[in-house]
């Protein structure tokens, strides 16, 4: 099924596992030939896949300096960039297709090489919340779309919790605005929302030493990991944490602490795992999803939820991350991202929304990797969540070529969820009576505010 036709280029910044796993859903569902899509490499991953395809592939690294000389004679007016790279500007090349008349879309707000850990910068600075800020100062007016971090999540989990509220709200009437949904989340009394993953995919043969196994980019993996864990902050809350801070600039959505995302766990739950322990790595939708649901009256903020990522990723890459806290966060030397050697598991990601009259509810995707398998050639089940989300966010821009720069919050959430359902495996919702304070204590006693479980000091480990 064509979703629809698409008249300009499309240039393919980066092809990598998400590269791969996407280029044949937008062959299937986009009217775009072949000889007007290109792919700029780095690191020319993937090309006997381009090949196969007949799709045009260039190996060059992009700098600062030869940026606008490769891609200027590749992007004009009415063309799109798909920007799946890593170490490359995501302002910049946003900044250069608002210049150019093009479109865009990109699956995080990513720095130029070194950013997530360079040292000059404070953590405020080189944090999701200081990229994104850099990001959206991009925005203003109806020039060309360009969709930020438009992947399973960021992206996805935006329009999970859309369906999740007016799931729990069980009534015919759907928002129509930022400040309706807001209004909505506020009515329920939805306090915390978790975007709530457990990855349990399994390969043939186990993790080495000095080796970094994952399911999906070890190096997006291993610069969020790193980065300061952050979370949207609300209203709810009563105390800081101790090692939490407030950023001086921006929207003030959200707070970081001292310590990396990749080191800092929290509890969670998801139907099929249920309780778990997940890292807190900092992501973009956990600072736009608590802006959007922002409620403020005369300047002043009434309410906003907590959010923030608890990700429990495959077993392997927690093996990963253990040797890479280990190793003072110095990246191992070997890299292997699990694809054709998994023999079973599934990715179980949705957002689990906290605090209302029902308890939980988590709302996502459960896909299994036969099922992505038979759905899609080049993708396991965690990168085919992301592709999905990735072609959803490229209908919908070709569909409104005119809306500036946007996140995922603000797109229909029902257009994207009808064209990336079908690769999802089996969506579902769960009601359940858990919180961070089930069985708390049994073994030892423990610290705990009994008065309010959705504050963050319960959930965090």
């Amino acid at each position: 099924m064509k979703h629809v036709a698409f008249r300009g280029r499309l240039v393919m910044l980066g092809f990598g596992s998400i590269g791969q796993g996407v280029l044949p859903l937008i062959l299937r569902h986009i009217d775009l030939p072949a000889d007007r899509i290109s792919i700029v490499s780095g690191d020319g991953r993937g090309r006997d896949i381009a090949d196969s395809y007949g799709i045009g592939f260039t190996v060059l690294p992009l700098t600062r300096e030869n940026l606008r000389d490769v891609l200027t004679p590749l992007v004009q007016a009415g063309d799109f960039l798909l920007n799946l790279s890593v170490d490359v500007s995501s302002v910049a090349l946003i900044a250069f297709c608002q210049q150019r008349g093009a479109l865009y879309l990109d699956t995080c707000i990513e720095p130029w090489a070194g950013g997530y850990t360079d040292l000059s910068l404070s953590p405020s600075q080189r944090s999701n919340y200081a990229l994104r800020e850099s990001a959206l100062a991009l925005a203003g007016g109806q020039g060309p779309t360009a969709v930020l971090t438009h992947g399973a999540n960021p992206g996805l989990v935006s329009h999970f919790v859309k369906q999740a509220l007016l799931n729990l709200a069980d009534d015919a009437h759907v928002p129509t605005n930022r400040a309706g949904w807001a209004a909505l989340a506020q009515r329920l009394g939805v306090k915390v929302i978790h975007i709530a993953e457990r990855d349990t995919q399994t390969a043939s043969y186990a993790k080495q030493p000095g080796e970094f196994v994952n399911t999906w980019s070890i190096d997006g993996f291993v610069g969020e990991g790193c980065q300061p864990a952050e979370l949207g902050w609300g209203t709810h809350e009563k105390t800081l944490p101790a090692d939490g801070f407030r950023h001086e600039f921006g929207g003030g959505a959200a707070i970081y602490l001292m310590r990396p995302g990749a080191s800092t766990r929290v509890r969670t739950w998801t139907p099929m795992a249920g309780p778990l322990h997940g890292f807190l790595i900092t992501h973009n939708e956990s600072i736009s999803i608590a802006d959007y649901y922002t409620v403020a009256e005369a300047g002043s903020v009434t309410y906003r939820p907590t959010v923030h990522y608890a990700y429990h990723p495959c077993d392997d890459a927690v093996l990963s991350v253990h040797e890479l806290a280990g190793r003072n966060w110095n990246q191992q030397p070997k890299q292997r991202l699990m694809m054709d050697e998994i023999r079973s598991g599934t990715d179980e990601l949705g957002v689990l929304l906290m605090g209302h009259a029902k308890g939980a509810y988590w709302y996502g995707s459960r896909l299994s990797i036969e099922q992505a398998r038979a759905l899609a050639p080049h993708n396991n089940a965690t990168s085919l969540q992301v592709t999905a989300a990735v072609l959803g966010g490229m209908v919908w821009a070709m569909e409104n070529p005119r809306a500036g720069v946007v996140e995922a919050d603000h797109l229909d959430h029902a257009r994207v969820l009808e064209v990336a359902g079908p690769y999802l495996g089996d969506t579902v919702g769960a009601y359940s009576d858990w919180t961070p304070l089930l069985d708390r204590g049994r073994l030892f006693p423990e610290a705990v505010d009994e008065s309010c479980p959705w504050q963050f000091g319960n959930f965090r480990v």
